[in-house]
């Protein structure tokens, strides 16, 4: 080996030198090796003294430096080989590693672990282990594991005994405490609390009272606790009208049967639609008030509920500005507002009043579980319904209450979890379940993290909302104080409320961006009912076309509509047969506990949203189905097309409206190529690709509106005349009404749909240089 030693020794230098020691060590990637070379002094063959001969006298003689050559290219050969192999047995291990993951299914993602040091910065930090690789099969199974019946049971039973927890008083503080130490016992990373100053309307020192006056005399027939908020105040008289559920097609048919509803008091009863929204249906026929009752179920007959008649979310008071301090704004109001009163009673005076009235008898399926039910009374009988609305307005201090679990990687990126926590009453079912699972989460997941080495790439906020039973008021205040950042920083909000209502069904409320997510979720979460099934066997493949459409009564509803932040609501309940209890004061605990397997069912939900959420800060990138909408807008370009002509004769046309859609499609496909062709390890371009995912629920709310004139902006999901299915409704004028087409209406819906669209599609295509106007 003297030869190859002195070859090698020549090669690196022209001059004599100490021989070279090689040494491979593995890099800290464990991808690469490379080879560190030390210089030695120290002569194996004996002294410096009879080195430079001995050097001298091989180098002197030709046939030696054949010899040298042959011993310098074994030598190079061997390095190759060793670094070859070194390469390969590196490779392998990291194959191995994405196997294991494979048979786990789902994405191969590796939650970042260990951070790496940049080529060549070797410290003491590189002979640290890391905590342990979590893959997803892994994370997904530590989670179902830790989930616990027992400390559900625990949470919803801080509700047991309580009369109420209404927004501001002094059961809901101290809940919102009681919150706020569990987080930090929990060891979140973050723990805080926020407050606002809103106006609530609750009932005054008189209870409010409705009677019946017939034939000069007044009989009253109900004074109840329950009252609505933002009910318009004072004494209205009316002859009595049933309208069914108070949905637009239910006055219609009363039109068509040509009975009188201006000046009326009409008689609804609760489901299908929100209250607030029975009120402005009935405000738009002419009443000038509005009875709801709840249908008899068992012993229910009694029961009054509670409800809110402000058609939107939020403090009506300060619309689009958060209510931080009422003096700075102006005395303004929400467009929402009834202005007609408003009050709840129970199926039994709805039954009493059903008696006194002898017009015709109830169409067939508009009677419910009454004996008794008349649409009128004849136009000759002197009979009046009077109601008097006592409700006072206040001001009060309410407590939202947050805790976080930062991510490693894009800690300003997050995922939001929230419940309701007052209630007008007990609240066991609508608050109590939504909060038992939101601590449940809390405690789970941050375990995780801590003690099993997860480490999110993006963060989880958990909230506790204030005011959810005045119209979701503690969440879109928050919204609204953060909108200039929220939508660029939250992707994602996860509704717990009313998650068990019963067991029969499942009702999914959710952005198309979330279908895809919730379809893998509930192929891994078992059926707490029928072990060996899972959800997805329970829903079936056609579970889209079941998806239920956000409610002014869903806390979800202005995250999307307002903020543009995808949502999901997800929950169990019997299609069939309504939780009779919901905002009454029978809303407790033992009355829930009658639900079969109850904690079973609780933990289920919190399992898919709690899946949800880990798999958004698990993987590389954001499981968000930005394609979805394209399937979306398709579907209502099937609808524009029956009136394609119809707009022609009017002068206009569809196709830009349509153009712009093909611009989203290839936006996505564009997108979706993007996202195939990158390089997942580089941190800059993968936060740049997922910013334009999480965009896309924003760009599709109306940037030509004020969002303090039209708050609701979405053009999916929002409320007034810029959405899809508001210019829809228009264009159906056009097949049955055509004089009542409002043609400058008509020419700027068209407008903001289309420009609307587009400018989606030029966001989600990323850079301007990448768009090409076909207009």
């Amino acid at each position: 080996m003297d030869h190859a030693r002195a070859a090698i020794s020549n090669l690196f230098s022209g001059e004599p030198m100490s021989y070279t020691r090689f040494s491979i060590a593995r890099q800290t990637d464990g991808d690469n090796s490379h080879v560190e070379m030390k210089l030695s002094a120290d002569d194996e063959e004996g002294g410096e003294a009879g080195r430079p001969e001995h050097l001298h006298a091989h180098v002197a003689q030709p046939w030696r430096n054949g010899k040298n050559l042959c011993f310098l290219l074994i030598a190079a050969f061997l390095l190759l080989l060793i670094g070859f192999l070194i390469g390969y047995l590196s490779y392998r291990g990291r194959m191995q590693l994405a196997a294991k993951c494979l048979e786990g299914g789902g994405k191969c993602e590796v939650t970042p672990t260990a951070s790496y040091l940049a080529d060549g910065d070797e410290t003491e930090e590189e002979e640290v282990p890391g905590p342990p690789i979590l893959y997803w099969p892994d994370l997904k199974n530590l989670l179902s594991t830790k989930l616990s019946d027992r400390r559900l049971e625990e949470n919803l039973r801080q509700r047991a005994n309580k009369n109420s927890f209404e927004a501001g008083q002094s059961e809901d503080e101290n809940m919102a405490i009681y919150i706020h130490d569990l987080f930090k016992s929990f060891f979140l990373n973050q723990v805080w609390k926020d407050k606002h100053y809103i106006k609530l309307q609750v009932k005054g020192s008189t209870k409010n009272k409705v009677s019946v006056v017939e034939d000069g005399k007044e009989e009253e027939l109900e004074t109840p606790d329950a009252y609505v908020a933002y009910s318009e105040t004072g004494t209205v008289t009316g002859k009595p009208v049933y309208a069914n559920y108070g949905q637009k097609e239910d006055f219609q048919k009363l039109e068509k049967s040509a009975i009188e509803l201006n000046g009326t008091i009409v008689i609804v009863r609760a489901g299908k639609i929100t209250l607030a929204e029975k009120v402005v249906n009935a405000k738009e026929k002419g009443a000038v008030g509005v009875l709801m009752y709840l249908d008899p179920y068992k012993n229910t007959d009694d029961l009054v509920p509670f409800g809110h008649a402000h058609l939107g979310t939020g403090d009506p008071y300060t619309p689009g500005f958060p209510s931080f301090n009422h003096t700075q704004f102006p005395p303004i109001e929400s467009s929402g507002l009834p202005h007609i009163a408003v009050q709840t009673i129970s199926s039994h005076a709805a039954s009493r009043l059903f008696s006194k009235m002898d017009g015709e008898s109830c169409l067939p399926q508009w009677r419910g579980g009454l004996l008794v039910c008349k649409m009128t009374v004849r136009s000759d009988k002197q009979l009046t319904v009077k109601l008097e609305v006592n409700n006072v307005m206040v001001d009060r201090k309410i407590l939202n209450i947050f805790g976080a679990i930062t991510g490693f990687e894009e800690p300003d990126r997050y995922v939001v979890i929230g419940a309701q926590r007052d209630s007008w009453g007990p609240g066991a079912a609508k608050a109590g379940v939504g909060t038992a699972i939101l601590l449940e989460l809390a405690r789970v997941i941050s375990d995780i993290v801590k003690n099993e080495g997860y480490k999110p790439r993006r963060s989880i906020i958990f909230a506790s909302w204030s005011a959810g039973d005045y119209g979701a008021v503690g969440a879109t205040e928050w919204l609204e104080g953060y909108s200039a950042t929220l939508h660029a920083k939250a992707f994602t909000y996860i509704n717990l409320d009313a998650a068990v209502l019963g067991t029969n069904d499942i009702k999914i409320s959710a952005s198309p961006l979330l279908y895809a997510l919730l379809e893998r979720t509930m192929k891994g979460v078992n059926d707490p009912l029928i072990s060996s099934r899972k959800l997805y066997d329970k829903v079936g493949s056609s579970w889209v076309k079941s998806i239920v459409p956000f409610g002014l009564d869903n806390a979800a509803f202005p995250f999307l509509a307002y903020s543009g932040i995808p949502v999901v609501s997800f929950g169990f309940y019997n299609k069939d047969e309504d939780y009779p209890f919901l905002g009454t004061t029978q809303d407790t605990v033992e009355n829930l506990k009658a639900i079969n397997s109850l904690y079973a069912h609780l933990r289920a939900a919190a399992e898919v949203a709690g899946q949800i959420a880990l798999r958004l800060t698990h993987d590389h990138e954001l499981f968000l189905d930005f394609g979805r909408y394209s399937e979306e807008l398709l579907a209502f370009q099937e609808k524009f097309l029956v009136y394609d002509q119809d707009v022609k004769e009017l002068g206009l046309n569809l196709d830009w409206l349509f153009l712009a859609r093909g611009d989203f499609q290839r936006a996505a496909n564009a997108l979706r190529r993007d996202i195939e062709n990158s390089d997942k390890e580089n941190k800059v371009i993968r936060r740049a690709l997922n910013d334009r995912i999480m965009k896309v629920e924003y760009d599709f709310l109306s940037p030509f509106l004020s969002p303090k004139d039209a708050p609701l902006r979405h053009i999916f999901f929002g409320k007034g005349s810029h959405t899809l299915q508001s210019l829809l409704d228009h264009l159906q004028l056009l097949k049955t009404s055509r004089s009542e087409v409002d043609l400058n209406m008509l020419k700027e819906q068209l407008a903001l749909a289309t420009w609307t669209i587009k400018g989606a599609a030029n966001a989600l295509e990323g850079d301007i240089w990448n768009t090409d106007n076909t207009f």
